[in-house]
């Protein structure tokens, strides 16, 4: 039996209206990322990744992984392009990061973002942003998100990002139905010769920008508390 994103119970309005853009933008990734057929896009940026069901609550994870890393991203957007946010754990010494959690959300004012991530419980976690947006920075931490920062960008800082996420296998819980998207249809882009490229393509890729953002400085991040 072939299940795909209809049969997925945690998918709301706003997921369901990414697939259909999808269908209509790029209809080769929508067969396989969202009607669930054989293959995968080629040329995927991750390749080191499955969808687990996971607990980080649970005392059997907690055991496995005694000490984690919180990770947040976040990337702006409002009319075309959706909010979002990236929830992440990562566990430095298995080289492994749990994607556990996500919002992804279009049309939100910066106060909307600021009552999203509050409702969710994340709003004293460091969140590092896109830096092109260093008003809304400012506004958030004004609303209340006192520990969000910008994310550092210098020469080739998209793909430095990539090459070191590259060495850390992803688990993503099944509820973070808009990363699986992303993570499986995020490619190599290609020249006008069909020839690939070495830089992802710019299109699906807001939660993969905000997992860059997140992993940036490691070595300064928060441990993630259980309490």
């Amino acid at each position: 039996m072939t299940t795909n994103y209809t049969c997925n119970e945690w998918l709301d309005e706003s997921d369901l209206n990414l697939f259909e853009e999808m269908r209509i933008r790029n209809p080769r990734r929508y067969r396989v990322a969202g009607l669930g057929e054989w293959g995968m896009s080629e040329g995927l940026v991750f390749e080191d990744w499955e969808e687990r069901y996971f607990d980080i609550h649970s005392d059997g994870f907690r055991k496995e992984h005694l000490q984690l890393e919180s990770i947040f991203g976040l990337d702006f957007g409002y009319t075309n392009y959706a909010t979002a946010l990236f929830c992440g754990l990562v566990d430095t010494k298995a080289c492994e990061i749990f994607v556990f959690d996500e919002i992804y959300e279009k049309g939100l004012t910066n106060r909307r973002i600021y009552e999203r991530i509050t409702e969710r419980g994340y709003s004293k976690e460091r969140i590092t942003a896109d830096s092109a947006e260093p008003k809304s920075i400012d506004e958030l931490r004004e609303l209340g998100l006192r520990n969000i920062r910008a994310a550092r960008k210098g020469k080739d800082s998209i793909n430095s990002g990539i090459q070191y996420i590259q060495g850390y296998k992803i688990v993503i819980h099944p509820k973070c139905v808009n990363f699986i998207t992303e993570i499986s249809s995020y490619v190599w882009d290609v020249d006008r010769a069909g020839k690939q490229v070495n830089r992802p393509i710019d299109d699906f890729n807001h939660l993969m920008d905000a997992m860059q953002y997140s992993m940036g400085d490691l070595m300064k991040g928060q441990a993630f508390s259980f309490e």
